[in-house]
């Protein structure tokens, strides 16, 4: 298997396993949004919470030259390291939503 199916592969089961998880409270529905011709990866949540509306991205994903962009991560989990465990290079995760000067400082892909 080439590195970009492998990383498809590895996103794919991380977020399907994230969203397989039922939220604690509410009435929420977490499902997974898969693009996978432009390479696009989320999980959604939709619902309500007592009278509060629920809906939001929770995790969005994207995969672009090659590189896994993790463009939002509103959990607690650390994304971009259980990626790493799960065999993506620490080398081609890249922070999307932090500054671009600050990149650097990360210890993932600048870009």
């Amino acid at each position: 298997m080439d590195k970009l199916e492998s990383y498809r592969k590895a996103i794919q089961e991380f977020l399907t396993d994230y969203a397989s998880v039922p939220v604690s409270n509410g009435d929420i529905e977490t499902y997974t949004a898969f693009d996978m011709l432009n390479d696009h990866y989320q999980v959604i949540n939709v619902g309500w919470d007592g009278y509060r509306r629920v809906y939001g991205c929770a995790i969005h994903l994207d995969i672009k030259d090659g590189k896994v962009w993790l463009q939002h991560n509103s959990t607690e989990r650390r994304v971009g390291h259980e990626l790493v465990d799960m065999g993506v290079d620490r080398q081609d995760i890249v922070l999307g939503f932090q500054f671009p000067d600050m990149r650097q400082y990360t210890e993932f892909a600048s870009a």
